[in-house]
């Protein structure tokens, strides 16, 4: 039985969507399933309102759940009581006797102690802190600007919930549609203004509440005092201007007579003692009063933007604070030194979560949820740590110089001076980091009893420079020895011959894990000369620790080596061949990604299959032998083996021997065999690399399934195929080498960014290193102009840079510190970076002279280059234009750096029920299953949020595919209420210029114009616009979609002139036969004809008609509605000259009603363009289709012949001829139930899988074709969205089309019966 959530999480909002008839199953069941009831809470002098609780809430959850409503807020400390009994906080609510739906609880104030005070009065500092969009871009963090696009001009923007944001943005749309801005324009070379990125003065300032609140100096009490049960004193400034000293007790608050000269703690006259803070403020200043109650009453911010994020997003544009910036109360309060005094153990508190149970669906996701939560607040303390000890506030702790070593927040920080020049010095350092953060990663991925098998919280830091490794404290090392568990080195290169019960415990998990990995189990020789059998590499460490876990360490070498960059010393003598593979690099720990080891995986077991067949074929044939009893069917599982290479000889099986290839290790002599065997393996997976993965991911950016438009959209999309970074070069070079260069001119252009990116970033690590922190922002300006700007030297900027120097009272200290920096000039920075580019990559041409060389060669845009480089090294620039062809004066000043944050690498937690059920959706969509694939959406949604809130990468896939398939089943206001939250995810979880955010704010455009709001829908596509073109440039795939959509929302000649635009770039990057092109022709040709340009409205659609002939045939669909489209093109040109030529007048200035694409194509039009739409009349449907219908046949005919040969036995003839009525009778039925119900029967068939290059029939034709054999229950569902059956067939189905899709139908339904 398979078990499913408790519904309603107290943390977790109920999605916004529209209740549906498709929808109606899953939304009965998720209430049958929701235990949820509810409970009255009342007293604390808090107003009677209800709560919804479930039974398998403790009493804690249901007070953190208490504590976050705003009726109840800021108080803390608080208890809940039943019937004047206080309830146990760690007791389910179930088992609570006499508890049950309706029932009422009290709230009981609970006495503070000193630290639950200080806690309280953080909780009110934290409500009076006026949260604005700034604060996420002063903190670094990347902020949201839907909510600025969403706001009506007239009103106040104040903080909108998401209902008042669709509520304003309905209002507005019948006052103005706004023009395109000039820069967003086709052909324009002016790029966006920088401002309107992130704009920052369109929100009002939240009141003020107090001029002051902080420690009063009369801190800390004193001892008479501490034992009358003083906690501290706090001094408040109201808005009045009356300054007091307030007690914090046991009690609560209540205000002294102490002032600033005399000190007097006796309570004040007719003074309160009020339990929470903010009632005796309110009492003591009514102006506070009055503005709390309208915190208090404005609207909540939605989920999504008021909860934190798991991990920070940074963002490379900020503003300055030093006009705006308000004092925090943390601060002057020392809540933070407080609060945090004592260092959490990282490494207790996430095996703690790991060893949740799990056997449940409920207690999973509990269990995701912690991990969540600990390995955030991980990463948080690491990068607060890394800022700590390279600022110089934390000391050493081993007190060594060369290898120094820190404790900072519970945190673990090593630095490492001494380089080890045999694996290639620093290089190979921080290769060994990174391999050692995926390879913990790989580990902690794996679930069951290996699960057991425990990994140390590791994560990277990059900051100023340095590369910080942090990890928790490993168990044992602080804690004392424990006879009774014999912690200690169990398993390693350095273990002794050890027996026991331990370590083969332990052994037995590495076994298990090496299975998981697809690691051989081989042997080495040890130092003596003695062999040691190993499941991992050669560097790998297994412990027990003195809490009684297995903890395995120093796993950096687990992945298989890379044999296109290990060159043989005792070969051919270092010379490797000019141009190819191998050759060397700049360190030895060259190492295959995890998924380039499962694609090949992949390969080899379709050539083992191959091969079976082959050899099968070769004793007789595959029947012959599958059904012999000899042993011939063995032999050939055996022959396939040794062909491909499996580590058995009866059974596929491919593993990798980690060690080889890396320096210094020594194999058996009787290993020498499965050695080389290894080597030639490993050989092959190299050629893999550059034979398979390669052109598969150039093939994948023609066809438009990957669309990188930056350096991280282009790192993820070459890890995805298992491509490493290191052959940036040879993809260079495998273009240049193609026909198709000029149609993958942008992934050459990317390229050669993240080869500049990646040299500069490495220069600048010991560049910035040497800088003293006074002059830390003119130096990292100085490197940006260097690097940006040809031939820069710091004459043009030295005086400027002096200046500041006396100005900071630092002219005289550092004067070599200042020489060093500035001496470097932009040509000495360039060279370093060709010289690097040559050494790492094997570009010897292409970079030029200079940065100009790049933007004019291949297009490369300086404001994406310096975005790049920011967001690499943590620099913040301040919000403005920067002008970066000019070569008089620096284009970028100190003052415009803001602040270099700390960049953090780290492992992610799984989401394993969330991820299962949205890969599940995936396989449904791509079945055909809409109703099944919606219903898994939404249950993947809901495990989302269970674990993260939703403000997850992969959540927003998922409520991104929801969306979709939403609209397609004619829900747009469903779609548009989930797209909402999308786009405002993505802009937090990655970044408010992330290219999945453009194509978020696009397909929220798309939902948007289906509901009627066509001005907001234009402004979402002007952002996108304007990000994608500081992003990347005009001149990509993207730009075409954009432009095409802008083109079907825009009218008139606007209209033509993004279409014109979409076309030209589809042809540059598509082909001129491409389908995509055929749709912009097609488009185009509407367009024309609505303008009266019927002329050239026929030679587009010619086009089109052309292309869609020669791809799709002359009697498919689509093809067959461009003919008509044409047709009735060309009469109405002949109508129009005719006219002309007798004097005007029968000259009509509309043209025919089959001209003008209506609403409901218009939309179908958009949404195919964004490739929410495909088609299920694919090729291989209707190959599929076609097999389906001979098999029918056959079976037919089969019957037939058995009836013939059976007619002289009338019983079994009676028996046949009743069966025979029976399967007559299911198909009657069966067919109907399609013509009853075709919208349902359509849509469990029709492949869903939105890309954006899919094959486009005929979705796309005109409003006539569109709409004239269709029903009018047809046409309303149009209306409302794209209809299920539009989805599979076409916005153009006339009456033949739906009679093969209904006889198609039922043939499907009738082979799934079978």
């Amino acid at each position: 039985m398979r078990d499913t959530a408790k519904k309603g999480n107290g943390e977790k909002r109920t999605m916004d969507v529209s209740c549906s008839a498709n929808g109606k199953k899953a939304t009965e069941r998720k209430k049958d399933d929701d235990g949820s009831f509810p409970v009255k809470i009342q007293g604390a002098a808090v107003e009677p309102f209800e709560l919804q609780v479930h039974g398998f809430w403790l009493v804690q959850d249901a007070i953190v759940t208490l504590l976050g409503r705003e009726e109840v807020a800021p108080r803390t400390s608080v208890a809940l009581a039943l019937s004047g009994v206080t309830l146990d906080p760690m007791t389910e609510l179930q088992d609570v006797k006499g508890f049950k739906a309706g029932v009422t609880l009290r709230l009981m104030e609970e006495p503070y102690s000193p630290r639950s005070a200080q806690a309280h009065l953080a909780r009110v500092q934290e409500m009076l802190k006026a949260v604005r969009p700034q604060d996420a871009l002063m903190e670094g963090r990347s902020p949201t600007v839907l909510n600025t696009l969403t706001q009506t001009a007239e009103a106040p923007p104040t903080q909108h919930s998401s209902k008042n944001k669709r509520a304003n943005s309905k209002t507005e749309q019948s006052a103005e549609v706004p023009p395109p801005p000039a820069y967003i324009l086709p052909g324009v070379s002016e790029l966006p203004p920088l401002t309107t990125l992130l704009p920052t003065n369109t929100h009002s300032e939240a009141p003020s509440y107090l001029l002051d609140l902080s420690l009063s100096c009369w801190n800390p009490p004193p001892g008479f005092r501490k034992l009358q049960g003083d906690f501290m004193y706090i001094s408040v400034h109201t808005l009045e201007g009356k300054q007091c000293d307030i007690t914090s007790c046991p009690r609560g608050f209540y205000m002294n007579r102490s002032t600033l000269e005399v000190f007097d703690p006796r309570p004040a006259q007719s003074t309160p003692v009020c339990h929470c803070l903010t009632d005796l403020l309110s009492h003591i200043s009514p102006q506070f009063k009055h503005n709390l109650s309208t915190l208090r009453h404005r609207p909540s911010l939605p989920a999504e933007e008021a909860l934190s994020t798991p991990y920070r997003t940074l963002s490379w544009l900020g503003i300055s604070s030093l006009h705006s910036h308000k004092p925090s109360f943390s601060g002057r309060l020392g809540l933070d030194r407080d609060l945090n005094a004592q260092a959490p153990d990282w490494n207790k508190e996430l095996q703690a979560a790991r060893d949740l149970p799990q056997r449940s669906l409920e207690e999973r996701l509990q269990r995701d949820r912690a991990l969540l939560q600990v390995n955030s607040a991980f990463v948080w303390a690491v990068a607060q740590a890394a800022e700590k000890v390279i600022d110089g506030f934390v000391d050493s702790v081993n007190g060594s110089h060369e290898d120094p070593a820190f404790l900072c927040g519970g945190v673990f920080m090593s630095m490492p001076a001494h380089r080890d020049q045999m694996l290639g010095g620093e290089r190979s350092h921080r290769a060994a980091q990174r391999h050692e953060l995926r390879c913990v990663q790989a580990y902690s991925d794996l679930d069951g009893d290996l699960q057991n098998l425990h990994t140390i919280p590791t994560a990277l830091a990059d900051y100023r420079g340095v590369r910080l490794s942090a990890q928790g404290l490993a168990p044992g090392i602080q804690g004392p020895e424990q006879a009774e568990v014999p912690n200690g080195l169990l398993y390693g290169y350095s273990a002794g011959p050890l027996e026991n019960p331990s370590r083969r415990k332990l052994l037995e998990l590495l076994a298990q894990s090496a299975k998981a990995l697809s690691l051989q189990r081989h042997a080495v020789l040890g130092s003596t000369g003695h062999q040691l059998p190993l499941f991992t590499s050669v560097d790998a460490q297994g412990i027990l620790g003195a809490d009684g876990r297995y903890y395995l360490l120093d796993v950096y070498r687990t992945m298989p080596a890379d044999a296109n960059f290990h060159v043989e010393e005792d070969g051919e003598g270092g010379g490797e061949t000019e141009g190819s593979f191998p050759r060397r690099y700049p360190h030895v720990l060259c190492r295959l990604r995890p998924e380039l080891v499962k694609a090949f995986i992949q390969h080899k077991h379709a050539q083992f299959s191959q091969r079976v067949k082959a050899h099968m074929e070769e004793n007789g044939g595959v029947e012959e032998c599958m059904t012999s009893a000899d042993s011939r069917n063995i032999d050939a599982v055996r022959k396939a083996c040794k062909d491909v290479g499996s580590i058995s000889d009866i059974i596929f099986e491919m593993r990798f021997n980690p060690n080889v290839f890396s320096p210094g290790v020594q194999f058996p002599s009787s290993d020498s065999d499965a050695v080389e065997l290894q080597k030639e393996l490993l050989k092959e997976a190299a050629s893999f690399i550059i034979n398979d993965r390669i052109p598969e991911f150039m093939n994948d950016c023609i066809h438009g399934t990957d669309i990188p438009m930056d350096g991280a959209s282009l790192r993820q999309a070459l890890h995805q195929k298992g491509i490493n970074l290191r052959y940036l070069g040879h993809l260079i070079t495998s273009i240049s080498q193609s026909d198709l260069r000029h149609q993958l001119r942008h992934i050459t252009r990317l390229a050669f960014a993240e080869i500049v990116v990646r040299c500069a970033q490495r220069f600048f690590g010991g560049y910035i290193q040497g800088v003293e922190t006074s002059n830390l922002s003119a130096a990292a300006s100085h490197f940006l102009c260097c690097l940006l700007v040809p031939h820069f030297s710091s004459a043009s900027n030295g005086e400027e840079s002096k200046k500041r120097s006396r100005r900071r009272g630092r002219g005289g200290g550092g004067a070599t510190d200042s020489t060093a920096w500035t001496a470097l000039s932009g040509n000495e920075l360039w060279s370093l970076i060709c010289q690097d580019a040559l050494e790492t990559y094997r570009l010897k041409e292409g970079l030029g002279s200079s940065v100009d060389h790049l933007v004019e060669q291949y297009g490369l845009q300086k404001i994406s280059l310096l975005r790049e480089m920011c967001l690499k090294t943590g620099i913040q620039l301040r919000l403005r234009e920067y002008i970066l062809d000019n070569r008089n004066k620096a284009p970028i000043s100190p003052d415009d750096v803001l602040n270099i944050q700390p960049v953090v690498k780290h492992i992610t937690t799984t989401t394993s029920d969330a991820t299962r059920m949205f890969r599940a959706a995936q396989n449904s969509l791509q079945k055909g299953l809409l109703e099944q694939a919606y219903d898994q959406l939404k249950e993947a949604a809901y495990l989302f949020g269970r674990v993260c809130d939703d403000l997850h990468p992969e959540a927003c896939h998922c409520l991104s595919q929801l969306a979709k398939v939403a609209y397609v089943q004619g829900h747009p206001a469903e779609a548009r209420s989930v797209q909402l939250r999308v786009v405002v995810i993505s802009e937090r979880v990655l970044g408010f210029d992330h290219p999945n955010t453009i194509q978020q704010y696009v397909l929220l455009a798309v939902y948007l114009l289906a509901g009627g709001e066509t001005a907001l829908a234009q402004r979402c596509l002007y952002r996108a616009k304007a990000l994608l073109l500081t992003v990347h440039g005009a001149d990509h795939p993207y730009t075409a979609v954009i432009d095409a959509s802008l083109g079907l929302v825009l009218q008139g000649e606007q209209s033509l002139q993004y279409l014109q635009s979409s076309l030209k770039l589809n042809s540059s990057f598509r082909g001129d036969a491409d389908l995509t092109t055929a749709l912009i022709h097609h488009l185009l040709a509407q367009r024309l004809c609505v303008a009266g340009d019927y002329r050239g409205g026929m030679n587009h659609e010619k086009e089109a008609h052309s292309i869609f002939q020669s791809k799709c045939g002359e009697d498919h669909p689509q093809t067959k509605c461009s003919s008509d489209f044409l047709r009735n093109i060309t009469q109405q040109a002949v109508r129009v000259e005719r006219s002309i030529r007798q004097g005007g007048a029968e000259l009509c200035d509309t043209p025919p009603e089959g001209l003008v694409p209506s609403q409901e194509t218009t939309l179908e039009q958009l949404a195919l363009v964004n490739g929410i739409l495909k088609t299920s009349y694919s090729t291989r449907m209707m190959e599929f289709k076609e097999k389906l219908k001979e098999r029918k046949a056959a079976e037919e005919a089969e019957k037939a012949k058995l009836e013939i040969s059976e007619s002289t036995d009338e019983n079994k003839a009676s028996e046949l001829q009743t069966n025979k009525g029976e399967v007559t009778e299911e198909t009657t039925a069966n067919g109907e139930q399609t013509e009853s119900q075709p919208p349902e029967t359509e849509s469990s068939e029709k492949p869903e899988h939105p890309q954006m290059n899919g094959q486009i029939e005929s979705h796309l034709q005109n409003g006539d074709c569109a709409t004239k054999n269709r029903s009018e229950e047809q046409r309303s569902n149009i209306i409302n969205g794209i209809s299920a059956e539009s989805q599979s067939e076409s916005a153009a189905v006339n009456g033949k089309e739906c009679v093969v899709k209904e006889e198609s139908g039922d043939s499907e339904k009738q082979v799934k019966t079978e």
